[in-house]
């Protein structure tokens, strides 16, 4: 044989074990494309939330790697999106059930009281006055809860105008505060006021930080009756301002803390409507310090009473 021969043989040698190669690395790159197709199928269910299982493949291909990098990214997503879809699917069937409660409890006593005073039985001018005292306040409260419902759906909508301006927060909280002064005198309450002479500047909506601190000074005065206590202080660290309402009432176990800014919640020991609110004011409070970039935050014990910290950007403004 001539070495022309030879090297002819050995180029075909060399491209049929190259054409091996390939055709078994394309066979695998199959497989593993179809394994990949099979498991997104599967994992692309109903069960999708209940397990935290991944596309795995042992290879070389760093196309391919990467490939399986984002496909478990975005399974990671998906997760994430079904299981936030489910709570807040739960949690608007909870609102709701409990906004057919909060809306029928005034309603039938509205009603009911209505039916006495158009009726055949003839009631004294105390009775009837006493009565229509009721429907009344029952009728405050009823235009209340909507008004409330009505500005959480605008805030979660991002449908609520909000402008931010340089305000003294020092201002803003002795004002409030008066506002309590003579419930809190009436009932007894201990007021401990810290809060700075000078003005202490924040970049917030006035409106919606004197409607945080009602909310909170309202809630001090009605869980924590019992203390007798109501603290309100201004502190400023760093880049930030703190505003903390403390009462000393029968205070709020752990279990229940991460849930008190759900719209709708109150304590299952505050079903007595004698202390019970909406479950509405700490959702709005809370969606109105996130539109002012600043954080609502609790700290409580049982029997220590609660600590709502409204924590704010300070602002570098000064009056001239």
């Amino acid at each position: 044989m001539s070495l022309l021969w030879w090297l002819m043989l050995l180029v075909v040698l060399i491209i049929l074990v190259l054409y091996l190669r390939e055709h078994t690395s394309h066979r695998a790159l199959r497989r593993d494309l179809t394994y990949i197709n099979q498991k997104m199928t599967t994992l692309n269910g109903p069960g999708l939330t209940l397990t935290r299982e991944r596309v795995q493949i042992v290879t070389g291909v760093q196309e391919l790697r990467e490939l399986l990098q984002g496909l478990n990214t975005l399974l990671d997503h998906a997760r994430q999106s079904s299981a936030d879809y489910i709570r807040t699917e739960q949690a608007m069937r909870r609102m709701l059930a409990n906004v057919s409660h909060d809306l029928k409890t005034p309603l039938t006593v509205i009603m009911g009281y209505t039916e006495f005073l158009t009726g055949p039985i003839s009631l004294s001018p105390e009775e009837q006055q006493r009565m229509l005292g009721q429907v009344h306040r029952k009728a405050l409260e009823l235009h209340e809860l909507i008004h409330a419902f009505f500005d959480l759906s605008r805030l979660e909508a991002d449908d609520y105008d909000l402008p931010l301006t340089p305000l003294d927060a020092c201002e803003v909280c002795r004002h409030r505060i008066l506002a309590y002064y003579d419930l809190l005198a009436e009932q007894g309450f201990e007021v401990q006021i810290a809060v700075p002479e000078h003005p202490v500047w924040v970049y917030a909506n006035e409106e919606a930080l004197s409607r945080i601190l009602d909310n909170l000074l309202s809630n001090a005065v009605r869980y924590g009756a019992d203390g007798r206590y109501l603290g309100l202080s201004l502190t400023c660290l760093e880049q930030n301002v703190h505003i903390q309402v403390a009462d000393r009432g029968a205070g709020i176990a752990r279990s229940e803390q991460a849930r008190v800014f759900e719209r709708m919640y109150t304590m299952e020991d505050s079903r007595n409507r004698r202390v019970q609110g909406s479950g509405l004011g700490l959702t709005i409070a809370q969606r109105l310090t996130e539109r002012m970039n600043g954080k609502l935050s609790l700290d409580s014990e049982p029997g220590a009473g609660a600590r709502f910290t409204l924590t704010l950007p300070a602002s570098t403004y000064r009056k001239p």
